[in-house]
This record gives C-alpha cells, structure tokens and sequence, in this order.
C-alpha cells in the first residue's frame, strides 16, 4: 500500500510541474501571438491548469474506470469553487474588476447544468452529447477571444500587469508588437515550445500512473472509484488552480485568480467530460445525479451572490466556502456508503 501512496505523490508532483511548464509557455507564445492578456488569464491560464484533470480523465476513461473520470471532472469542480476560491479569499478578500469575469460565471453556471441530461439519456453522457459539449467549448473560446479583443485599453492593460504579476510572464505591448530588446529565455519561441512540450509528456506520464496508483489505493481501502475521484484524484489534479490563483490573491491580481478557477470549470465539463464522452460514453451514477452533480450546481451558484456583493468575496464568506466544502466530504465519506452502497 506505500508504494501506491509513494508512486500516487509522485505522480501528483510530476502532474504539477507539467502543468505550471505547460501554463508558462503557452502563456508566453500566445502573448507573442498578439493574444490579448485578458483572453489569456481567461483562457489559457484556465485550461492549462486543469490539463492534469483532462489527462487523469482521459487515462481513466481509456482503462474503463468512468467512475474516476466523472467524479474527477464533478469533484475538481467543487474543489475549485469550495476550497481554492474559497482558500484565495482566505488569504486576501478577492475584489473584483473585469467585467469578462462575471460573463463568463454565467457560461460556467450553464456548462454544469449539462451532465444532468445524463437524468434523461439513460444515466449516462453519451457521444453525441460529449461531442456538443466540445463544440460548445470552441464556441466559447471564440467569443472569449472576441470579447478580449473588444476590451478597451485600460481593461487590456490592467489584465496584462495581473498576468505579469501572477505567472511571471510579459505582455508584448498594444497591437501584439513584441518589445524591441531580446525578450528574456522564458519568451523566447524555442523555450516556449519545450514548455509546453514538456508540460505534455509529463502530464500525460504523470496522469498515467496517478490514476494507476489511485485505483490500487480505493482497492485497498474498499473505496469507490467514485469516492476515489471525487476526491483523491479531484483534489489532486486541482493542485495547480489552487496554487495559481493562491499566488495571484498574494499578488493582488484575483481578475487572475477567480478567472482561472472560473476558466477551468467551464473546461472540466465541456471540455474534459466532452472528450472523454466522445472517447467512451460516460455512465453516471445515481450518486452523483441525487448528490454530487446538486452540490457543484450549488457551489456554482452562489458564486453568483458574492460576485453581485459588491464585486467581491470576504474571508468570511471563503471561509463559509471551505467549511461548506467540510460538510459535503463528511457526508461523502461517512453517509454516502450506506446511501448508496
């Protein structure tokens, strides 16, 4: 049992760092590219860090434990909401000024409706609807990208410093023009392509025997891989949101911080559940119909009322989020295996 717990840390440690490389440097090509800064800290930083969900998923789905790859997708989401935005604001109350922020929180609310379809095809997300699902995330991107390049200057150039501040990587000034010095090796095109490259492999290395170790670990302990990806998995592979956007609050950029939690949301269902759907049908259970899929409806929705408070989310209302976030693992540990079991 050590071994699974020694080989299930490792591969969290390696999922990490693929993440954080794979951020960087897709960060700092498109920014070369002439993105805007605040499609970027929507977008990319959101995507980027939830590749570690996206590979776990993936490699579960391949291996036939859907019960992994949906609890995976359900329970990141929660985590994201619960604990990181509610750990962020912890740290230093989240004030809010983007108005593409609190777009997209409404694309994210409809994107978690979606998998209660499941409800009405069979307890399961079958391909076709995986397949919307992604062309739904592609619609999105496009108009992410359209509303960054409508964002006026000063909006444009706040995002930018936020992005700066928060991962280290620079803006090329307006128009997308690069800066006439020799930009630093962290933007230079070469290294942004081993970034990212290398972000790749060790995702999907690292995904490959996290997923392994988990499976083994719920066998030993008599756990669901449900429960097991609800929570081992989600919690782990949501390590690079928490960090990111933790790092973004002590840099007083939370544009950044709830734009990443709110980007990675909306990719782990369209995106993540979409492809492993397409994949392979995705069978979800009763549990997560009457419980789960409920609870990160909820967590959802009341980023909605804190948002409307003023723009902004209090250490006492995060850490509401985190004792919220206590209640429903208790229950998903002690309660739910003589519900459902």
């Amino acid at each position: 049992m050590l071994i699974h717990w020694l080989i299930l840390i490792g591969a969290l440690v390696v999922l990490t760092a693929g993440a954080e490389a794979l951020v960087r440097g897709a960060s700092a090509a498109a920014l070369r590219l002439g993105v805007s800064p605040l499609f970027v800290g929507l977008t990319v930083v959101g995507f980027g860090t939830s590749s570690p969900e996206l590979a776990a998923s993936v490699a579960a789905t391949l291996r036939g434990q859907l019960g992994i790859s949906v609890g995976n997708v359900v329970g990141s989401n929660i985590f994201n909401v619960a604990v990181i935005l509610g750990a962020t604001a912890v740290v230093s109350p989240i004030v809010l000024g983007i108005d593409a922020v609190r777009r997209d929180l409404r694309i994210m609310i409809a994107a978690v409706v979606v998998p209660f379809a499941a409800a009405f095809l069979g307890h399961e997300v079958p391909q076709w609807l995986g397949g919307l699902m992604v062309l739904g995330l592609v619609a999105f991107l496009w108009s992410a990208y359209a509303a960054g390049r409508r964002a006026g200057a000063e909006e444009k150039a706040r995002a930018a410093a936020e992005l700066e501040a928060s991962l280290g990587v620079h803006a090329p000034g307006e128009g997308g023009a690069a800066p006439a010095a020799k930009p630093p090796l962290g933007e230079r095109w070469w290294f942004c392509a081993v970034l990212v490259l290398g972000g790749l492999g060790a995702l999907i290395g690292g995904a490959h025997y996290f997923v392994l170790s988990a499976v083994e670990i719920a066998r030993g302990f008599g756990i669901s891989e449900l429960v097991i990806g609800l929570t081992i998995v989600a919690a782990g592979t949501s390590m690079p949101e928490l960090v990111t956007s933790i790092v973004a609050a002590i840099r007083r950029s939370p544009d950044i911080a709830v734009g990443n939690i709110i980007g990675s949301n909306i990719f782990n269902i369209l995106g993540i559940l979409g492809v492993a759907a397409v994949i392979r049908p995705q069978t979800v259970s009763s549990q997560v119909l009457v419980l789960d899929l409920p609870v990160m409806l909820a967590a959802c929705l009341a980023l909605g009322p804190l948002l409307k408070s003023g723009g902004r989310i209090s250490r006492i209302e995060g850490a509401c989020l985190l004792a919220a976030y206590g209640v429903y693992l208790g229950v998903l540990l002690v309660f739910v295996p003589r519900w459902f079991g």
